[in-house]
């Protein structure tokens, strides 16, 4: 008891020195001994430089050192200043006086390869120690629960998902749900947090063919048209109003997912083929095949197509205009696209506030520019940024980018205040998007800048650009999101992969798999093209997870199921696991006896195949 009186009576800057020397399981461990040394283990500066020393600088820094000497920053061995044929007490004055001197230029080194690494802005909160675990800890893919529907008196069929969106109840409370719309029309939650049922569980589905009966259509006519071209990645949720917007072809549908109950049904003249985030402060933005809309979802409105023109017949006296005024309804403000095809459409923030939009809205898609729109200005256009590419998701950073300034902090050559001046530019942003590059994938950085023109008029200048289309990956890349202080996106190979801010530098990387369950390896499995891909990705983020550790996970869609990836040791869930086991004790035993002999079979098979592999290498080589 003594001892442990004296171990908390030490100040905390020696008990986070002890710590320093503990391997990260000790310090887990730690923390549940009492309060003062979880407060203490928890220290954010610790963490940080945790993260730095596994980071993929480690080979880089490696290069500042030969064995056991500290080269300085004009690259001079510290050895040189060391005396040649002196007397043995001044030479080791002298080599003090150089291991001082090497050890405050090693933390002077060391504090300017932190910051030019750091990802951090000024003005943004991070916790280090969240940060480090998904840096660091083991990826687990979870996959959700799978809808199912009656196929006879005993069978199920499993029904696929078209799409999803979150959807936050409460901005206080750490609640999270998955909204989707399936393949039978109907609509189906899942709680993300586990907050009131099962984690992955379904809460609740709404009747079949609710999306499709909204047309005035039978299921039969709709079905197939319904799923080729309407339900594919289209959904947005506005959390303050409780409403959900799915596009099934020509027409947004609007739900109430209280009730999951139809609200309203807004057509449209063109297929819907994107829609922007929505928000209840400002409108919808609708990309349709040959356009954009701005759809104010709190003002109803007639539909442009069903809108007529009244003429009216010239009488003696003048046309009467009384019925014509009453009639009128003002047209939603649409922007013609030059090239059809748009794939996303990205509302922006404003420079160093990530809860508050601007009047920026981007566009991009089949055509090989990123459109910018102003809202203020709408339909006209204010720019567009050159990709070449085909871009196919957007997200965005609020502070400032320079790819000159990053390709220097890539290479460790900026000093501390150069590295200050670049973070504090005034009203910098910046834009990043994927898509696809002469069939590789393209992750592309544009740091954009704002400045007060005529007028009061904010002018949004393109400053500089960044795209790597060599490391990125070899196929399609798919989404993109912010997650933590990293990039992470995925590609047509079936990898999520973790990226620096600079876009280059890659963190970590992990194959979702398949959603089912795999009883015994297959002669194919490693085959290209054998795992699920991730068409999008979101993450799970809540307002109350800076009091939660660990809590940003990766919700994504494959086109048919729901996954997780989240950072934990512990085995992660499966669709399976949410069946009812009906089988009795003998089935379950012959099955895995079935299984146990499958798998002799198999190795059996792959042993014959390399002998005989073997063999053949044994004779001349053939010509």
């Amino acid at each position: 008891m003594a001892e442990s009186n004296y171990l908390h009576s030490l100040p905390d800057e020696i008990l986070l020195h002890i710590i320093h020397f503990l391997t990260v399981q000790d310090v887990v461990k730690l923390q549940s001994v009492s309060k003062q040394l979880l407060r203490i283990c928890r220290d954010n500066p610790h963490w940080r430089g945790r993260c730095l020393d596994s980071s993929a600088l480690l080979e880089r820094i490696s290069l500042f050192r030969r064995g056991s000497d500290w080269i300085d920053e004009e690259g001079i061995p510290l050895s040189r200043a060391a005396p040649i044929n002196e007397h043995p007490l001044q030479h080791h004055s002298v080599i003090e006086t150089i291991g001082m001197l090497a050890t405050r230029k090693r933390k002077r080194e060391y504090s300017r390869i932190a910051a030019n690494w750091d990802p951090t802005f000024p003005g943004e909160k991070t916790n280090w120690y969240h940060e480090y675990i998904q840096r660091s800890a083991p990826v687990v893919t979870n996959w959700f629960e799978r809808p199912q529907s009656p196929k006879g008196p005993i069978t199920t069929e499993t029904i696929d998902v078209r799409g999803v969106s979150l959807y936050k109840p409460s901005e206080a409370g750490n609640q999270l749900f998955a909204v989707s719309p399936l393949e039978d029309g109907s609509v189906c939650i899942w709680d993300v947090k586990g907050s009131r049922a099962k984690r992955g569980s379904i809460l609740s589905k709404s009747k079949p063919g609710l999306l499709w009966h909204t047309r005035g259509m039978s299921s039969v006519d709709t079905s197939n048209q319904s799923i080729e071209r309407g339900i594919i990645e289209c959904v947005s949720v506005d959390n303050k109003r409780h409403a959900a917007f799915f596009a099934l072809g020509h027409n947004l549908v609007e739900v109430d997912l209280q009730s999951l109950a139809v609200v309203t049904t807004t057509p449209f003249e063109r297929v819907i083929m994107t829609m922007s985030t929505a928000n209840p402060i400002i409108p919808l933005t609708v990309g349709t095949f040959n356009g954009l809309f701005l759809h104010d979802y709190r003002f109803r409105h007639t539909p442009r197509e069903q809108q007529r023109e009244v003429v009216e017949s010239i009488s003696p006296g003048g046309p009467d205009l009384s019925r014509v005024l009453e009639d009128w309804r003002p047209l939603p403000p649409y922007a013609p696209l030059a090239q059809p095809g748009p794939q996303c459409i990205h509302h922006m923030d404003r420079p160093g506030h990530h809860d508050q939009l601007s009047d920026d809205i981007f566009v991009a898609g089949r055509f090989t520019s990123v459109l910018h729109y102003d809202r203020r200005m709408f339909p006209a256009i204010k720019g567009s940024l050159h990709s070449g590419g085909r871009l196919c998701s957007l997200t965005s950073l609020p502070y400032p980018f320079s790819s000159v300034d990053s390709d220097l902090r890539r290479r460790l050559e900026l000093t501390e205040e150069q590295v200050t001046k670049s973070k504090n530019t005034a009203g910098g942003r910046t834009l990043i998007a994927c898509g696809e590059y002469n069939t590789k994938g393209s992750l592309e950085i544009y740091g954009l800048s704002s400045r007060l023109g005529d007028g009061n008029r904010i002018d949004v200048s393109y400053d500089s650009t960044t795209k790597n289309r060599q490391t990125a990956s070899s196929s399609k890349l798919l989404s993109v999101i912010n997650h933590g202080n990293r990039i992470v996106f995925s590609d047509g190979q079936g990898y999520l992969k973790w990226m620096e801010r600079d876009g280059f530098t890659e963190v970590r990387r992990h194959k979702i798999g398949k959603v089912e369950k795999v009883t015994h390896r297959s002669l194919f499995a490693a085959m290209p093209g054998s795992d699920d891909i991730a068409r999008k990705l979101l993450s799970t983020r809540t307002e109350a997870e800076n009091n939660i550790p660990n809590d940003d996970d990766i919700l994504f869609w494959t086109g048919e199921a729901l996954g997780l990836v989240s950072f934990s040791s512990n085995a992660g869930f499966s669709s399976e696991d949410f069946v009812e086991n009906t089988k009795t004790p003998e089935e379950i035993t012959a099955e895995e006896e079935e299984q146990v002999y499958t798998e002799r079979m198999r190795l059996a098979l792959e042993r014959q195949a390399d002998e005989v592999r073997f063999v053949q290498n044994l004779g001349m080589p053939r010509n």
